[in-house]
C-alpha cells in the first residue's frame, strides 16, 4: 500500500474515513461511501483507515470519535467532520471542493 501522505498528495480530492470495525455508525457509512464513489467515480478518492490498526495516524489527525471523514486535496486538509453524512452532504463537499 502507499504511504498515507503520498495517497492525500494527489491533485483530486481523497476522502479519507476514519473508522472502527466495533463502530456501529461507522458500518452505516460503508453502503453511503459506495455510492458516493459510484456517483463521481475518478473524481474522487476514497480511502478507509481502521483506527485501531492506524493508531499513529488517527493520533496525528487527532480523530476523538469515529466515523470521522477528512477531505484532503494535495496533501492539504480541507474539510473534517465526525459522524454519519449522507451521500449528498458528502457529494457537495467533495464536488465543491473539485
Amino acid at each position: 500500500m502507499s504511504k498515507f501522505s503520498d495517497i492525500i498528495n494527489q491533485d483530486k480530492p481523497v476522502l479519507v474515513d476514519f473508522y472502527a470495525d466495533w463502530c456501529g455508525p461507522c458500518k452505516m457509512m460503508a453502503p453511503i461511501l459506495k455510492q458516493v464513489k459510484d456517483n463521481l467515480g475518478d473524481r474522487v478518492s476514497i480511502i478507509k483507515i481502521d483506527v485501531d490498526k492506524n493508531q499513529a495516524l488517527a493520533a496525528k489527525y487527532q480523530i476523538r470519535g469515529v466515523p470521522t471523514l477528512i477531505l484532503f486535496k494535495n496533501g492539504t486538509q480541507l474539510w473534517r467532520q465526525s459522524g454519519v453524512l449522507q451521500k449528498n452532504e458528502l457529494i457537495n463537499v467533495i464536488t465543491s471542493n473539485d
